[in-house]
């Protein structure tokens, strides 16, 4: 069989065999790529008062359990603190996906909102389905795939420039 007879095939079934996961991953990808543009995606970043911070976590932790919509009873329901001191605002994600954005210069709570990128994130590496099965099982060859279409795909479109520029050639 000759090599571009085999390339075809290859990028033919490939693009099959990964046609679900490679849209679940572009379809992701570009929800990601709108995060900072787009606040159903992600909560727009407040700005606080100043950017020397003036409170402490024991406070940080207050000013987010005063928010009941967010029933926070400690730091177990905590996932993560994004410290932005130029921004003087620390972003307080929590385990059930919501985020509250705190002045660190007054503790006060600016905004609290649903954060769905994690979730988007989960998504697109795929540990949102089983886990580490998918994401190394099935969403890692995915992109190893993909890339193998990227170039078959550049070859293919190559293939008929070049015997044309070798016909015009004498």
């Amino acid at each position: 069989m000759r090599a571009n007879v085999l390339i075809r095939k290859l990028h033919y079934w490939a693009s099959i065999i990964i046609a679900l996961p490679a849209s679940i991953l572009l379809g992701s990808g570009l929800l990601l790529q709108m995060k900072k543009h787009w606040s159903w995606v992600q909560p727009v970043e407040q700005r606080g008062t100043g950017t020397m911070p003036q409170i402490d976590l024991p406070q940080i932790l207050r000013s987010v359990s005063g928010v009941p919509e967010l029933a926070v009873d400690g730091w177990d329901d905590i996932n993560r603190l994004d410290v932005r001191p130029g921004r003087g605002v620390v972003k307080v994600s929590l385990h059930s996906g919501w985020e509250a954005q705190i002045d660190l210069g007054t503790g006060a709570v600016m905004q609290t909102a649903y954060r769905r990128s994690d979730l988007i994130e989960s998504i697109h590496d795929g540990s949102f389905f089983a886990g580490n099965w998918t994401k190394l099982g099935l969403f890692l060859p995915t992109g190893i795939i993909l890339l193998f279409l990227w170039g078959s795909g550049l070859w293919l479109f190559w293939v008929p420039i070049a015997a044309k520029r070798r016909r015009a050639t004498p």
